[in-house]
């Protein structure tokens, strides 16, 4: 597989730091976008709560990631906290301003705003029971229902007739909006119940926005329609029960994807399951394996079912002033074109609180690129850095730039005219 030996290169600058770490605890940078606020920490503490603790259990609220999935501990937890009352409030926000540029006669370019904002409200009680509410919001929408151009990519419909391909579709206004309550057990045990519209199931890792490895990047990955793409689900209910680095959970939710309505609340049937253990052995690991069955997942092929696995381990750990970041995924979809199967490799580096350096590898088994039934195998890899600077206490500026490279199979080469090359440069503002 081309895409995970050119990645083979592209993590070789992690290798020699990884050579000399032992698992032996976290260390925390004096400054770092992800790291944890002092003020989330006294805040709970202030208040008879003890350590800022996860919203769905006793463990670190580090740990946190998109819906009920989990990340590793040493990656942390940012945002703006404040406290009104028995409330805690968090707030975060990544929006980018990108230029892109795909190459080839199936490429395209366009300039576009994407991004999220996100706020979350929080009220602890004595027994040790939480309830939180959570918003996030995307700017995704104003760049149109055909979303941008991104080689090897589809999925959804900007029309509602003809499927988006070799482009990445916007995500809805409304990317969460969700009620978890968490009930503890002992100190070590908690079962909760998280309600979502829109939601994200118990399935898969953390959405790709929000992976360690992967949230500096502005390009969406072509592996998001076998990872991820259920993080915004217009319905879904959550079960789970916590003990120490464990966590089972089973959600039943909608499984047709969101239509090309992008500003609407959709409603429907909740009628696909998902299942989904996580573990966390230290807080440098993230583990995860999960199932699903999705009912009419394309609305294109809605007579379609479809049924998914995923495997994945994410990895975090600061080394001194610096951050490394890995991700390793894999997924398998069965349904009416037969089985299909990606495999996802993420890193980022950030060696000071002002560079970032990331990359991603690739491969997917696809039918939806428009070339007959017979599965391709095509990949993607790319390189990346981005330039911070700290212009408030809460607020960072960044430009960055990423270079990108196709690698199309023998029948899909005439229409793209070989691998191709693509890049895009960004301007980014982070609140947090």
């Amino acid at each position: 597989m081309r895409a995970a030996l050119v990645l083979c290169g592209l993590l070789a600058f992690a290798s020699p730091a990884l050579a000399q770490q032992a698992d032996h605890g976290v260390e925390h940078p004096p400054e770092h976008g992800h790291g944890v606020s002092r003020d989330a920490h006294t805040m709970h503490a202030e208040n008879g709560h003890g350590a800022m603790t996860g919203a769905l259990g006793p463990y670190a609220a580090g740990r946190e990631a998109s819906g009920t999935s989990w990340q590793p501990e040493a990656a942390g937890h940012g945002g703006l906290h404040f406290m009104r009352g028995d409330w805690s409030f968090m707030t975060h926000a990544l929006i980018n301003g990108v230029y892109d540029w795909q190459g080839g006669p199936r490429g395209g370019e366009k300039t576009f705003v994407a991004g999220m904002i996100m706020g979350a409200a929080r009220r602890d009680f004595d027994n040790g029971d939480a309830l939180t509410l959570r918003a996030m919001l995307s700017p995704d929408p104003l760049m149109g229902r055909s979303g941008y151009p991104l080689l090897l990519a589809a999925g959804e419909t900007a029309d509602g007739v003809d499927p988006l391909i070799d482009r990445q579709h916007p995500h809805d206004l409304f990317m969460e909006l969700s009620a978890s309550y968490a009930h503890r057990l002992n100190q070590d045990a908690s079962v909760f119940v998280y309600l979502g519209l829109p939601g994200e199931p118990a399935f898969g890792p953390p959405a790709f926005m929000h992976r360690p490895a992967a949230m500096d990047s502005p390009e969406a990955p072509i592996t998001h329609h076998w990872l991820d793409s259920t993080h915004i689900t217009f319905g879904v209910a959550t079960l789970g029960y916590v003990n120490g680095p464990w966590k089972i959970e089973g959600s039943r939710f909608r499984g047709r994807e969101p239509d090309e309505e992008r500003y609407d609340i959709e409603t429907g049937a909740l009628d696909s399951t998902a299942f989904r253990i996580s573990y966390n052995p230290s807080p440098h690991w993230a583990f995860q394996v999960s199932w699903a069955d999705l009912k009419s997942p394309e609305q294109l092929e809605p007579e379609d079912d479809e049924t998914r696995w995923s495997a994945s381990a994410l990895y975090a750990r600061p080394l001194g002033a610096a951050r490394l970041s890995l991700t390793a995924a894999a997924s398998r979809k069965d349904g009416h074109h037969g089985e299909s199967d990606a495999v996802l490799l993420e890193a980022a580096l950030q060696p000071d609180s002002r560079w970032t350096l990331f990359s991603r590898a690739e491969w997917i088994e696809t039918t939806e690129l428009g070339i007959g039934d017979d599965p391709d195998d095509v990949a993607r890899v790319s390189l990346g850095a981005v330039r911070d600077w700290r212009v408030s206490e809460s607020v960072r500026l960044g430009i960055g730039a990423l270079y990108q490279r196709a690698l199309v199979s023998d029948a899909l080469a005439p229409s793209y005219g070989g691998d191709q090359d693509a890049a895009m440069l960004f301007v980014r503002m982070r609140i947090d």
